[in-house]
């Protein structure tokens, strides 16, 4: 059964009960899959109260019943969600049909049931009709998508790169990696695929000296990626960094008293439309509130083309930065071309040439400077 991702995205994040045939255990609710399977992370086995780090699929044709734990509206304590296979017998003959959940079979009906009596979704982003769309592509399995996207990004010359998750750093986690081109946009859900991500091909792109990466205050990211996934980071262009350089060489080498955020700086050098400002200062706000929102699954569309501006903008703020700051060197070598062919030419045979074009780089350089 396909669910409505907008519709199911409310019950994900709630902490479940699951009774296998085997055990039963507690986690976080992540994904439910079509044909039963459920996929939860802070995983507890209740019978012998030992933890399992980072994610666990449970598949349905070993659940016997699933239980929401934490239900704040409801005065009953907790709520049965469903008998997903509702014996050993009816899983099988689910297994020989569609992936279609009867009344009560699944969890899938039951937590769209759940969806319709409780707004629980705290966190939502219109979904207006937009008259511009951004495209972009999910990458969430290593079938079909993966291969091609690496294979692409390696015939780049220049690419951008944005990270999300909660307290990205050696300590955090990260959920999602947005790269783009001047032609596509990847969002690479490392929730799902893990490390293995970056074993079949991510680390030879983000590595690779031939290829520019465009970043925003890197520092953050690069010390996740290599304390957590061995990558290490070569030929970055931060548009930080270049903002804080061009605010030095406009105001003839001072520094600013803070560094800007993404936001700041597109604001500033790119003029982005209000509607796109709009969606990033929802997403922004929204992250604030809750850092644990990037690891809905599925995530709301919205999130999605969130992210997928930001790997876009990126790289148009590349490109603007990259031409004002080449804006002086270019005066400055204009100024240099002309610094002896319009002038008498007595002095070109001299021995001490080389010290002549230090002195007049000197004055041309700091009269740029000052314009």
């Amino acid at each position: 059964m396909a669910l409505s991702s907008e519709r199911f995205s409310a019950l994900l994040e709630r902490t479940v009960k699951v009774t296998l045939k085997c055990g039963v255990f507690q986690g976080v609710l992540q994904h439910v899959n079509p044909d039963r399977s459920l996929l939860l992370r802070a995983v507890k086995n209740l019978e012998t109260g030992r933890s399992t780090p980072g994610v666990k699929m449970f598949f349905g044709r070993e659940i016997v019943d699933v239980e929401l734990l934490d239900e704040p509206e409801s005065g009953n304590g907790t709520a049965m969600l469903s008998e997903c296979t509702s014996a050993v017998e009816g899983n099988k003959q689910a297994d020989t049909g569609p992936a279609d959940c009867g009344p009560r079979s699944s969890p899938c009906d039951f937590l769209e049931s759940q969806l319709r009596a409780s707004n629980s979704l705290k966190y939502s982003l219109s979904e207006k009709k937009e008259e511009e769309n951004v495209e972009y592509t999910v990458v969430d399995c290593f079938q079909q998508k993966f291969g091609p996207a690496v294979l692409h990004l390696k015939q780049q010359c220049v690419v951008s790169i944005a990270g999300e998750g909660v307290n990205l750093c050696r300590h955090g986690k990260l959920s999602w990696l947005e790269i783009a081109t001047k032609s596509r946009i990847f969002l690479f859900d490392i929730f799902r695929l893990g490390p293995q991500a970056f074993k079949n091909g991510l680390q030879m792109v983000l590595e690779d000296k031939n290829i520019l990466k465009v970043m925003h205050d890197c520092r953050w990211i690069s010390d996740c990626l290599f304390h957590q996934y061995g990558v290490l980071l070569f030929n970055v262009f931060d548009t930080q960094v270049a903002d804080a350089l061009q605010f030095s060489m406009a105001t003839g080498g001072f520094l600013p008293h803070r560094v800007c955020t993404l936001q700041e700086c597109l604001m500033q050098h790119l003029k982005i439309p209000s509607k796109w400002d709009a969606v990033m200062k929802c997403r922004q706000q929204m992250a604030s509130e809750n850092p644990d929102i990037w690891f809905l699954r599925p995530l709301p569309a919205s999130l999605l083309k969130a992210l997928a501006l930001t790997a876009m903008y990126l790289l148009l703020l590349h490109s603007s930065l990259m031409d004002n700051l080449m804006s002086d060197l270019t005066a400055v070598v204009h100024d240099y071309l002309n610094a002896y062919r319009t002038g008498s030419g007595d002095h070109l045979g001299s021995t001490k040439l080389q010290f002549t074009l230090v002195l007049h780089l000197g004055p041309l350089v700091n009269s740029s400077l000052v314009q």
